[in-house]
C-alpha cells in the first residue's frame, strides 16, 4: 500500500495538466527530438507515462478501465481542440499514438512495472 498516495495522486494530476498544456500550447518544446515521426513518439511516451502513473495508484481492473477510457478520450478531445486553433493541427495519427501509449502502459503495468512507486517509497522515502 502506498504511504504517500495523496502525493502520487497530486503529481499524477499535475502530469495530466502538463500534457494538456503542451498539447494546446502554440509553441511546445521540441525536447531536441527532431527526427521523422518524433512527435508520435512524444505522444506515445506522454500517454504511456500518464497511464503507468495512475495504474500504480489505482490497481483494480475497474479503476484501470476508467483511466484507460479517460486517457484515450482525453487524447482524442485534445486533438480535436488542437484542430480548432490556428497554430496546431488535428491528426488521427496523434490520436493513435496517444491510445497506443495508454494501452502499452496498461500491458506493462500488468507485469513487472506495476509497483515502481512503491519501490521508490520503500527505497528513497522511508
Amino acid at each position: 500500500m502506498l504511504r504517500y498516495r495523496k502525493l502520487w495522486i497530486s503529481i499524477g494530476w499535475l502530469l495530466v495538466l502538463t500534457v494538456c498544456y503542451l498539447t494546446l500550447s502554440s509553441n511546445p518544446p521540441d525536447f531536441y527530438l527532431t527526427f521523422e515521426y518524433s512527435d508520435k513518439l512524444k505522444h506515445l511516451f506522454a500517454y504511456f507515462v500518464l497511464m503507468v502513473w495512475f495504474a500504480q495508484i489505482y490497481k483494480t481492473k475497474e479503476s484501470r478501465f476508467v483511466f484507460i477510457t479517460f486517457f484515450i478520450l482525453m487524447g482524442i478531445s485534445l486533438e480535436v481542440v488542437q484542430g480548432l486553433g490556428q497554430t496546431r493541427f488535428f491528426e488521427y495519427s496523434d490520436m493513435l499514438a496517444n491510445s497506443l501509449g495508454v494501452l502499452t502502459a496498461w500491458i506493462t503495468t500488468k507485469g513487472n512495472a506495476k509497483d515502481v512507486l512503491l519501490i521508490i517509497e520503500n527505497k528513497y522515502l522511508s
